[in-house]
């Protein structure tokens, strides 16, 4: 990790959007099911909008820009995905119209890594 990735992520930090804000409410401080989540976390020279470290768990929050970059995030996934993370995604209107859906399938996500460290 660089200078320059904790510099990204201390901007992106301080400026994130309000779809990030939201579902941070629900990660932050062990809310959702004991789990310490980061915000902004560089992973493999990418910055992951949300981290847990312990389950090697990221939430990448996708707007609208990402239907026209599909081969950008399949490649940053597989990236993130070869250091040991399983990566989940939603979109900006999962979070907004759905966050109960988002919070248990993240729940569920959590199940899965915890089974494949046990393995």
């Amino acid at each position: 990790m660089t200078s320059k990735h904790i510099e990204i992520a201390r901007k992106l930090r301080a400026e994130q959007t309000s779809t990030e804000e939201l579902l941070w409410l629900c990660l932050r401080a062990r809310r959702l099911g004991g789990l310490k989540f980061r915000r902004q976390f560089p992973i493999a020279g990418f910055v992951a909008d949300f981290c847990c470290p312990a389950l090697r768990l990221t939430i990448e929050l996708d707007g609208k820009h990402h239907a026209e970059e599909i081969e950008k995030d399949l490649k940053r996934r597989r990236v993130i995905e070869s250091h040991g993370y399983l990566e989940l995604r939603f979109t900006n209107d999962d979070i907004k119209e759905r966050l109960d859906w988002v919070t248990q399938e993240i729940l569920r996500a959590a199940d899965t890594a915890r089974n494949r460290d046990a393995v």
